[in-house]
């Protein structure tokens, strides 16, 4: 509603004005409400006074859901309903006109804007989610024109903190959209309040889009194994990776709880307090890695932990040799999202390692290598929150060749890379519902106060909130209005920077006409279309037909001339009568 009419009037102030007209053709004693203040009935002042209250918000709910609502509540039937509006397509749906009663008096008065372009980011997408420090990073920034003009040479710039990292030019054509990559580099470990700016008049709402980039932290790896694991040196030495070695018998469940990634490599049997704890780490959002053991002894206690975990159905190998026979894996399809960017094209064809597997299972929900003849050997299940994979052999010398092949490491990071999840999103939007986002425990223990505040230069909003299995879920508070970088803070301590933005729908100028919106109606008596574009007031259409043309005030000034003819003819016509008759006098 911010769009220029052709008045050089935004459409919101054409609305205030179209709708403070209304009151000269109702009576004086004619009540009003306001959608956003229902079932209030206001006098004509208190009216005139609301409207002029009304500003622009980017959390008021869409036409749609507000014309729901009425349908809904139902309204009182002896009044009648005004709907001020540019009727943008993708936020208005026709079905609903129908959902009026035939009784219920409704008018609509479009409100458009001059024709013109609109550029404004459609999408941002990172090319990994793990964002890393001091290395390059690509970002594709998704303009679209919600214009109904081309877009010509449009600047757009692309700034991390107050540092300009970017900048290019682009040309969209009206409706469309065009992508392009940018390279930058992100310094430091602290989140970066970044945005993108476009030069783009002369509809400049949506110019801004804010977005966070949070450097990812240390992947936090527990792994339980008998012997000498053979991922030791393989995590240990890396720094993108905190990781811890345990034995069976000494378990660290601190360690376990709050684990990206937990390992379980050729346990004997799994004990019920690990099982427990398992389980509660993959609820939570853990990836848990089981590789079997060869030992057959401790198979029930493993087939309760698949049970738990809701693997399904998983069959052990009934027969175990010393020398068991190996086959072949399968090259890794390179169209797995598993595998994306891992390999380099190859023009022949690699050595595969060779396995035996001793466990088997019919369905999974991520496929990542098979056994050439079809057979699965690591595969992915999801579980609450998390996700398990699970590995059909072993990783004994004896049973595979894996971990010394060259596919061993990219398979060990990817399934350690994979486990990052990151709850907090790059941004927002201000008329979004809900906000999750996982919560150091912290934040939730030991402290008198547990509110969230979410705080913007000097203004401070205290959301509704509530706080379940580690994850904080707020409502966006509706007097938030204005898009930009929030601080979600608890006892004065910042727990997260939000950056929130305008509903993209809003940016989208195509409209339904009031032609359109008069086709759509049809023969509905009961509805009506006033275009406020026709250079008439919505005032002057309705007392115009409503109404009709007061004939009171020439009645009363056709009397006032009848009034002044008789005193003009009664003054000067009773002297020429007197000025006749006198000679005729004289001369008797």
């Amino acid at each position: 509603m911010q769009v220029q009419g052709e008045e050089e009037q935004t459409a919101f102030d054409q609305v205030v004005e179209q709708a403070r007209d209304l009151t000269t053709v109702y009576p004086a004693s004619t009540y009003f409400e306001l959608v956003n203040k229902p079932h209030r009935r206001l006098t004509e002042s208190a009216y005139r006074t609301s409207l002029e209250q009304l500003g622009i918000s980017g959390h008021t709910a869409s036409l749609q859901t507000t014309l729901a609502r009425l349908v809904e509540t139902g309204v009182r039937q002896e009044g009648q309903i005004y709907i001020f509006s540019d009727f943008q397509k993708n936020d208005f749906s026709p079905q609903f006109i129908t959902g009026f009663d035939t009784t219920q008096q409704v008018f609509l008065v479009p409100v458009v804007g001059k024709e013109g372009k609109n550029v404004y980011v459609d999408s941002l997408m990172l090319d990994d989610a793990f964002v890393r420090v001091d290395a390059d990073l690509s970002i594709k920034i998704r303009v679209h024109n919600g214009g109904n003009v081309a877009a010509n040479n449009c600047q757009v710039r692309l700034f991390i903190g107050e540092r300009q990292a970017a900048a290019f030019q682009t040309s969209v054509e009206a409706g469309a959209s065009t992508a392009t990559t940018v390279q930058v580099r992100l310094t430091g470990r602290d989140l970066q309040r970044c945005r993108v700016e476009i030069e783009d008049f002369p509809v400049t709402f949506d110019n801004t889009y804010y977005f966070t980039l949070q450097p990812a932290p240390q992947i936090r790896i527990a792994e339980l194994a008998s012997d000498k694991a053979a991922t030791q040196r393989l995590y240990a030495n890396e720094p993108m990776f905190s990781y811890t070695l345990g034995k069976p018998n000494s378990v660290d469940y601190r360690a376990l709880t709050a684990a990206n990634l937990v390992l379980i490599q050729e346990l004997p049997r799994i004990e019920t307090s690990l099982r427990e704890n398992l389980q509660q780490a993959v609820q939570r959002g853990a990836t848990l890695v089981i590789v079997p053991p060869a030992d057959a002894t401790g198979r029930q206690s493993y087939n309760t932990l698949f049970h738990d975990l809701g693997l399904g159905t998983v069959q052990w190998e009934p027969s175990l040799t010393d020398k068991p026979s190996l086959r072949d894996l399968a090259s890794p399809n390179l169209q797995n999202p598993f595998f994306r960017e891992v390999f380099a094209r190859q023009n022949r064809p690699a050595v595969m390692p060779k396995a035996a597997p001793v466990l088997h299972w019919s369905r999974s929900g991520i496929d990542v290598l098979h056994m050439r003849d079809g057979e699965a050997y690591l595969a992915g299940f999801p579980s609450g929150k998390g996700k398990v994979y699970l590995f059909s052999a072993p990783f004994d010398e004896r049973y595979s060749s894996f971990t010394n092949h060259a596919l061993f490491v990219p398979v060990m990071y990817r399934l350690a890379m994979q486990s990052f999840r990151n709850d907090q999103q790059p941004a927002y939007r201000l008329n979004q519902r809900t906000v999750a986002l996982a919560i150091d425990g912290s934040e939730t223990a030991g402290r008198a106060e547990r509110v969230f505040k979410l705080t913007k230069d000097s203004l401070t909003f205290i959301p509704v909130q509530r706080i379940q299995a580690g994850e904080l879920r707020f409502d966006v508070p509706p007097e938030m209005q204005a898009p930009g970088f929030y601080q979600l803070s608890r006892n004065g301590r910042m727990v997260a920077t939000l950056a929130f933005n305008f509903d993209k729908r809003e940016s989208n100028l195509a409209h339904y006409s009031a032609q359109e919106l008069r086709a759509m109606i049809g023969n509905r008596s009961n509805m009506r279309v006033y275009d406020a574009s026709a250079g008439t007031s919505v005032a002057s259409q309705y007392r115009a037909e409503r109404v009709g043309t007061p004939l009171w005030r020439y009645c009363l000034w056709g009397a006032l001339a009848c009034l002044l003819a008789e005193v003009l003819l009664l003054r000067f016509g009773g002297r020429r009568q007197t000025a006749a008759q006198q000679p005729i006098a004289n001369a008797a």
